[in-house]
């Protein structure tokens, strides 16, 4: 029996074993696809003034399809909207069944194998294998907060190039008026 991811699409048929390939082979070579996505990311940083031209809500859709035909082959992605490859070893924490974003959840076969489905590999130990061949795989231990599940279907994306372009702005303008305690 199968049990669906949180974030499994709707149709989606159960993944067959041996199918992870693709996806494992982005966490065994994660130092270079960090790289790349680090050259990526500056790219489409860059753009912000395009997107921001047109309208990060027109950009939202035709970007949202480019990054989930990429990423879904690269990483099956599940197009959380809230991205945090980088941080996890190039493998995708939305594929656990249990939706386990800070780790795996202690039903980690002693082969490495999720416990739900005893065929896939567990994502977090993928995730573990991954991450320490990155320069910055002690990025694997920072708390993720909870997935925010109206960004589902959203562009990670653009959303990061949102964040570094606009956020610097918003900031730097407003006093500290943070309630100390």
């Amino acid at each position: 029996m199968h049990t669906p991811a949180a974030f499994e699409p709707a149709g989606k048929r159960p993944p067959i074993a041996g199918s992870w390939r693709l996806r494992f082979f982005a966490v065994r070579h994660a130092p270079a696809f960090a790289r790349f996505y680090a050259m990526f990311e500056r790219a489409l940083v860059s753009l912000h003034p395009v997107f921001r031209a047109v309208g990060y809500e027109r950009a939202e859709r035709p970007v949202a399809f480019v990054e989930k035909a990429i990423k879904g082959a690269l990483f099956d992605c599940r197009m959380c909207g809230q991205c945090i490859l980088s941080s996890t070893g190039m493998s995708c924490p939305m594929n656990c069944p249990k939706g386990m974003r800070n780790g795996p959840c202690g039903g980690v076969r002693q082969d490495g194998h999720c416990e739900v489905n005893a065929a896939m590999p567990c994502v977090w130990v993928q995730a573990w294998e991954g991450s320490r061949q990155m320069p910055e795989g002690v990025r694997i231990a920072e708390i993720q907060p909870p997935v925010d599940h109206r960004l589902k279907g959203l562009s990670s994306w653009l959303r990061i190039v949102r964040e570094k372009r606009e956020r610097p702005a918003a900031t730097s303008a407003k006093p500290n008026t943070a309630a100390k305690h």
